[in-house]
């Protein structure tokens, strides 16, 4: 998709407050500092439209990006969160649940994991609950960032590495490689994302 015209629409926390334009979302997941606003910023071409921030557990909101009126980005609170109190994290595990396992126009989930390690524990609960029946079989596409800073010639080790931590379940799910440094992995993604918007899958209705 060619990206010229992107908007912060809004923050929301509860269901009242999402958005009723009824276009299809694409909910972006992953640890703190996995690089979610830089996947996000590559995808729309721009440099700093989504907010990176050096404080793990920052974003404590469901963001939604409406890009070109055709879809919306969903940036999803980052989990692992390190310096966040307990009350705030149940409290983000509520939010998070209940958009992803509710939200009728959500078609697909990238679950972002770092190319350079194995996938840490939090990786590998979320992973696991999004390919559970309790989604619903919602499509899920695995990202493993900062490519950039492994050999190219070690992609396949980094994936085999990832997707067996993952005990990854090639029916529900897809995997890519990614870079927004070089933007290797980009194209792929946007085809990801775009069948998603077409194919009309959605979450289960409550």
């Amino acid at each position: 998709m060619e990206v010229h015209n992107v908007e912060m629409v809004m923050s929301a926390v509860q269901e009242s407050q999402y958005p009723d334009d009824n276009l299809p979302e694409i909910a972006l997941v992953g640890r703190s500092n996995v690089g979610k606003s830089s996947l996000t910023n590559t995808l729309i071409n721009r440099k700093a439209f989504a907010r990176t921030s050096s404080q793990p557990g920052k974003t404590q909101t469901l963001n939604f990006y409406k890009v070109e009126n055709q879809v919306f980005f969903v940036d999803v609170p980052g989990y692992g969160y390190a310096k966040v109190s307990k009350s705030a994290r149940a409290k983000f595990q509520v939010m998070i649940g209940e958009y992803l396992e509710k939200r009728v126009p959500l078609r697909g989930v990238i679950q972002l994991v770092d190319a350079r390690h194995a996938p840490s524990k939090e990786d590998v609960e979320m992973y696991q609950w999004l390919t559970s029946d309790d989604m619903g079989g919602l499509p899920v596409l695995v990202v493993a960032t900062k490519a950039d800073k492994i050999a190219r010639g070690k992609y396949n080790y980094a994936e085999s590495t990832i997707k067996k931590a993952l005990q990854f379940n090639p029916e529900v799910s897809d995997f890519e490689i990614f870079s927004s440094e070089t933007k290797y992995g980009k194209d792929l993604v946007w085809e990801w994302i775009e069948a998603r918007m077409l194919d009309g899958t959605a979450a289960v209705e409550e």
